[in-house]
């Protein structure tokens, strides 16, 4: 806890977990690995009742600037919204808990707001594992491409902009959408970028674009 008195870091890290102990590894070696180190990660576990809290225990016991919140099972949007309330970064991003980054991933999305000092908001660049097709909102019998939809996991914006449209809302499928549709009715400056530096894996059996219906 002595770090937080002084430590401030620039991007805050929300990964949401539930029952991920198998997984949760891959993205925190992912988050360690970054090129730009001045980060936190806030792990927010959702309920689980695995092994999850033994396993991420081992990296908070190395690394100062990973958090660990546990709530009762609340569901993804607002296991979201407790990280970025918890957070203290300018920035705010997201990582699924079977998903990865590219070591040069949050270094090249704060390259865009340097580039852009008007820039409030940048999403996309994937590389998806497994099936490049999820279920369409609108209709959960048929499918469309991952890349005609926007994925909350690439979403990387001034904390003040998440604040702003309390967060995600508590629906059960494609929240992030959601949360971009009412993005696009403000004044925010967005950005869609294309450097595929999220490995969005889709070969998860239990994840919810795999179990919805």
């Amino acid at each position: 806890m002595q770090l937080y008195k002084s430590y401030k870091p620039i991007v805050s890290i929300v990964l949401p977990t539930y029952n991920r102990g198998k997984l949760i590894e891959r993205p925190i070696d992912s988050v360690l690995k970054q090129t730009f180190e001045n980060w936190e990660l806030i792990i927010v576990d959702d309920g689980s009742d695995d092994d999850t809290y033994s396993l991420v225990n081992r990296y908070l016991m190395k690394n100062e600037k990973i958090r660990y919140l546990k709530q009762t099972n609340r569901k993804p949007p607002l296991a979201f919204n407790t990280g970025i309330q918890a957070s203290i970064g300018e920035y705010v991003t997201f990582i699924g808990s079977d998903d990865e980054y590219k070591s040069n991933h949050l270094e090249t999305r704060l390259n865009y707001f340097k580039e852009d000092k008007s820039l409030d908001f940048v999403h996309g660049g994937l590389e998806v594992i497994g099936r490049p097709f999820v279920k369409d909102k609108n209709d959960l019998s048929r499918e469309i491409a991952i890349s005609d939809c926007v994925a909350g996991g690439t979403f990387f914006g001034k904390r003040e902009l998440f604040l702003s449209l309390g967060g995600f809302q508590d629906i059960k499928y494609s929240d992030d959408s959601d949360f971009y549709e009412r993005l696009l009715k403000t004044d925010y400056k967005i950005k869609k970028v294309d450097d595929p530096t999220y490995i969005y894996y889709r070969d998860t059996e239990d994840s919810i674009c795999n179990t919805i219906t």
